[in-house]
């Protein structure tokens, strides 16, 4: 089997080497590949020191004494029998969210032994680091990591094909057979989604069934993990907005819907803590008329996208084979695959050194409604991109909204090839990366 290589390697790699390095805090969901990534990181030291706090509960109370790091270390290395040398070990502090003391102990590494380097990684990460204000601002990086993007996906099943498809642009479209290649391997992933264990499972089998039932695997994790979020937020009420959040995406979420029994004070804390998890991210509502389009958003408008798109189809239970039966327009229209996958592609292509952020238009009016599905920033510039299933659909939102704002371009995601209708530039969905700064 081909090795998932990962985009966030360049980083790891890059953080190893710099000058001025910091104690690194990688976040992200369960099960995302946080942990592998560090682990091969550390094939490039001469020593590496793995402390998983989840199966070392003793360790606890090294962090709760009012210890330096220094003698800390000293004593892991001792119980461990692994040397800690600066420069020549990685040391790695795994599911670190169960001792919030370590995480508070990460700033001193980089004031007390700066040449050391230290990773800590962890799910739920983000529910500690709440109860830990400014826990290291300065002293402490960050990189982000999710699921495997497509790209990810197709290097590691045809890596010829992406490099192929990076040379391709409106003028130059991809030969015709490689288009239908690609699309193809796009279909595949929207099924199975970027889950590593998930892709790993289909690249060494091909099963979908297998594939399924990993991601069912997944989904009872997520939910099994819900007991641990907040004690005054109900687990059944977790589970209600989890799926609601599959049945709702594609549009704007709507708390009523997603628990209808229940108040929007009840709704709205639990929707917090799964956005939190990372299972989940919260599309913005933003007027779209300057830069950042982040200072003009309506708090009370936004769409939820699924972390995955094969934790998606999962959730709402989509017949995977007569799936497989149908031809490719069927299968994107069914269930707002395509306009999900892209949301989700067009967030896990940013750069992993800031949480990723998307945003989208919508103007609600009786006598002219319109929406466009995300808005992006290209260099300077603002760009609506509009996500049609198959290789037909009307734009008529894209060009009201390009007039409105005073535009001269917009983006078309679609199964067609590279190509360019007057200001409108269609980009296949296999290539969402080359839009993404």
């Amino acid at each position: 089997m081909n090795e998932l290589k990962r985009n966030i390697t360049h980083y790891l790699e890059h953080w190893r080497n710099s000058s001025n390095r910091k104690a690194l805090l990688l976040r992200g969901a369960r099960q995302v590949g946080k942990t592998h990534s560090v682990r091969k990181l550390g094939e490039n030291f001469k020593h590496f020191l793995e402390i998983n706090f989840e199966d070392h509960k003793g360790i606890h109370r090294l962090f709760e004494a009012d210890m330096e790091v220094k003698k800390i270390i000293q004593i892991l290395a001792v119980q461990f029998e692994v040397p800690v040398i600066p420069q020549k070990t990685l040391v790695f502090f795994d599911e670190i969210q169960a001792c919030p003391n370590a995480i508070r102990s990460l700033r001193y590494f980089y004031e007390k032994i700066p040449d050391l380097h230290v990773v800590a990684a962890g799910s739920l990460l983000e529910f500690a680091l709440e109860e830990i204000p400014s826990f290291g601002v300065g002293r402490i990086q960050s990189l982000f990591m999710y699921p495997l993007t497509f790209q990810e996906f197709l290097e590691a099943i045809h890596p010829a094909l992406p490099p192929i498809i990076e040379k391709s642009n409106s003028i130059t479209p991809l030969p015709a057979n490689l288009h239908t290649m690609a699309v193809d391997y796009f279909k595949v992933y929207q099924v199975i989604g970027g889950m590593p264990d998930v892709v790993a499972e289909y690249i060494n089998s091909g099963d979908y069934m297998k594939c399924n039932q990993l991601l069912d695997n997944l989904i009872q994790s997520f939910q099994t993990d819900f007991a641990k979020y907040r004690k005054h937020v109900p687990t059944g009420t977790l589970q209600n907005i989890f799926h609601s959040i599959a049945l709702q995406a594609g549009g704007k979420f709507i708390y009523q819907r997603a628990a209808p029994e229940l108040d929007i004070k009840t709704i709205k804390p639990a929707l917090e803590l799964i956005l939190r998890a990372g299972l989940a991210y919260k599309v913005p509502h933003t007027s779209a008329s300057g830069l950042p389009l982040g200072g003009q958003i309506n708090p009370r408008k936004f769409k939820i996208l699924p972390l995955d798109s094969g934790i998606y189809q999962r959730l709402l239970g989509l017949p995977l084979g007569e799936y497989l039966l149908l031809n490719h327009i069927q299968l994107i229209n069914k269930g707002h695959l395509a306009e999900i996958t892209a949301g989700i592609q067009l967030m896990h292509h940013q750069l992993p050194t800031s949480q990723a952020q998307l945003y989208y238009w919508h103007r609600e009016s009786k006598s002219s409604n319109a929406e466009i599905d995300y808005v992006i920033q290209q260099k300077g510039s603002i760009v609506p991109v509009e996500v049609k299933a198959g290789t037909k659909g009307q734009m008529q939102s894209m060009f009201l909204f390009l007039k409105e704002k005073r535009l001269s371009r917009g983006i078309r995601l679609s199964l067609e090839n590279f190509g360019q209708y007057d200001s409108i530039y269609t980009v296949p969905l296999y290539a969402i990366k080359s839009i993404v700064e």
